[in-house]
């Protein structure tokens, strides 16, 4: 121990000062040693396991099993494994005690008798591993919707209300009210299946809660009637909502800690015949954000949009129906431009996710804080890019455009099925064709599709009418595609995740001409097409040749007119 101070020093370039002022700081304030060092001398925390492995020799793993029994769970409490970091490990052919810190012998002691694994081996494994180890032991251990639903039947209705109270990480409350114990199982569920949405719904009879998975809404539970008013009370309150108001719709806001994801919530209530409808719709603040290159476009694509975003002025705009990750790519061109040289300015409805060094506005029409108000204030900051969540109505089409045509780079979006539509979406508000020629550089369109998943991935041969409606030449409509057949990792959908498919019109002379002449959509799409443009069907056509989604969902998401 007395050496260890100096091999630290030899090995790893950590001054002997610093062992003694870790010391001081686990004496003063408690916590634990690995911690301290890597967090108070920026020290690689692999590398400080590794020697400490060699010294006490212990094993050292970076990783722990995907899946591990969760017996222990019923006598360990979460909070005594998240404070001493470790974690019970046992598979199939092997068991041992995951530990992040080799000082903490006693607690490693407490838990071997409280386990009955005395002699069992402890292995050095970073913190972040030890944390989603723990997580996911004591999220697949809560409650089961059938264990929570026969509480809830047999529980004095009456009684919910008084059992309501905030609480914070969801995995480390164990509270025994009903209630709270489905509101947590149905938001911990939600986090565990990465959904984006819940929906309550209440009917005649009956209570239905659904999630939205990759797009599509799903079965989630089917609470009983009676325990409606106490369920919507609980996420109200939590929301800091006005539970007794039940006859006009409100919104709120809930922040959540779920294992290691802190989650914001966003709550949107509306009155209806048999009760108030609640729709939760759930983001992920500890994901990060994507980048241009992750964003899935092809290279044809890819390099003309990025250019078109590095502009010194005009307006980019991003088309889609709702849900079709228009704000994710516009998230994605502000990032990847983003620098010190020039002023990012956004307003959005609601801004979701928070970019270092860009001023964001939250617009608040209760406040007349509207898209045009806000985009009239944002002018006179000096901005050199201006995002406007989504043109609306005529007036901030036209202060966007007039924004553009006086040296500003303009993001926006738009409500248009595909990129052609977006011109005479905007000549139908009454900007004038000339405007349009003259300050808008690209329109990308865009959809997202469902990945079929990799673990139930089979080949099939599909009809060639098939291939043939999707635009695959007949002499390769004989082709083998692919289709996930439904297995437990993606919830027996035969889909894993998304991607996006995309068209991208860029504005040429003969462009410009065609919009100041027509406003015909169909002339200007197959204007684009001679230019070159590669449609939403043509691409998603690609994506299935190459094996990542499938016919069905191409033709879900794209509509050829």
């Amino acid at each position: 121990m007395n050496q260890l101070p100096n091999i630290l020093s030899d090995q790893l370039s950590l001054p002997i000062e610093a062992w003694a002022q870790a010391m001081g700081t686990q004496e003063e304030k408690g916590g634990q040693l690995v911690r301290i060092l890597t967090k108070q001398n920026n020290v690689d925390e692999i590398d400080l396991l590794e020697i400490l492995g060699r010294h006490f020799h212990i094993e050292v793993s970076r990783t722990l099993p995907a899946e591990i029994q969760t017996d222990f769970t019923a006598s360990v409490a979460i909070a005594f494994l998240k404070k001493n970091a470790m974690v019970p490990v046992a598979t199939l052919d092997d068991a041992y005690i995951a530990i992040n810190d080799p000082f903490s012998f006693q607690a490693l002691d407490d838990l071997r008798s409280l386990l009955g694994w005395n002699g069992v081996r402890p292995v050095l494994c970073p913190l972040a591993a030890i944390t989603t180890a723990i997580n996911f032991a004591y999220d697949m251990t809560q409650d089961s919707a059938a264990e929570v639903m026969q509480d809830i039947d047999s529980e004095d209705p009456e009684a919910l209300f008084s059992e309501i109270e905030e609480t914070g990480d969801l995995l480390d409350d164990t509270s025994d009210a009903p209630v709270i114990r489905l509101v947590n199982l149905m938001f911990s569920q939600a986090v565990r299946d990465n959904a984006s949405d819940i929906h309550i719904e209440p009917y005649q009879n009956s209570l239905k809660i659904r999630q939205r998975l990759d797009g599509i809404l799903y079965d989630m539970l089917s609470p009983p009637k009676h325990v409606q008013s106490a369920l919507i009370s609980r996420i109200k309150i939590m929301a800091n909502l006005n539970i007794a108001e039940k006859r006009l719709p409100q919104d709120g806001r809930i922040e959540l800690k779920v294992g290691n994801k802190d989650v914001d919530i966003r709550v949107s209530t509306l009155p209806t015949s048999f009760g108030e409808r609640v729709v939760l719709r759930l983001l992920d603040k500890s994901s990060v954000l994507i980048t241009l290159v992750e964003l899935g476009m092809p290279d044809d694509r890819f390099i003309p949009f990025a250019e078109q975003i590095k502009a010194a002025n005009g307006i980019v705009l991003v088309t889609g129906p709702t849900g079709s990750g228009k704000t994710t790519t516009l998230y994605a061109a502000l990032t990847s431009i983003n620098n010190t040289d020039i002023n990012i300015i956004t307003i959005e409805d609601p801004v979701e996710y928070r970019i270092s060094g860009i001023g964001q506005v939250q617009v608040n029409p209760k406040i007349n804080l509207t898209f045009a108000s806000g985009l009239r204030s944002i002018v006179r900051q000096d901005p050199d890019v201006i995002l406007v969540g989504e043109i609306r109505d005529t007036e901030t089409a036209e202060i966007a455009i007039q924004s553009a045509l006086t040296g500003h780079l303009v993001f926006s979006t738009l409500h248009t099925n595909d990129a052609a539509s977006a011109i005479t979406r905007l000549i139908d508000m009454g900007v004038e064709p000339f405007l349009l020629s003259s300050s808008i550089n690209a329109i990308l369109a865009q959809r997202l599709v469902r990945i079929i998943c990799s673990h139930c991935k089979e080949a099939y041969t599909p009809d060639q009418e098939a291939w043939l409606k999707l635009g695959i030449a007949a002499e390769d409509a004989t082709r083998q595609a692919f289709r996930g057949k439904g297995c437990a990792k993606c919830h027996h959908t035969g889909y894993k995740g998304r991607c996006g498919i995309f068209e991208l019109l860029l504005m040429d002379r003969e462009m410009k001409h065609l919009i100041l002449t027509t406003a015909n959509a169909h002339e200007i799409k197959e204007q684009a097409i001679k230019n070159g443009m590669i449609t939403l069907r043509q691409d998603g056509a690609m994506k299935v040749m190459h094996g990542i989604t499938t016919i069905e969902e191409v033709f879900r998401v794209s509509k050829e007119e």
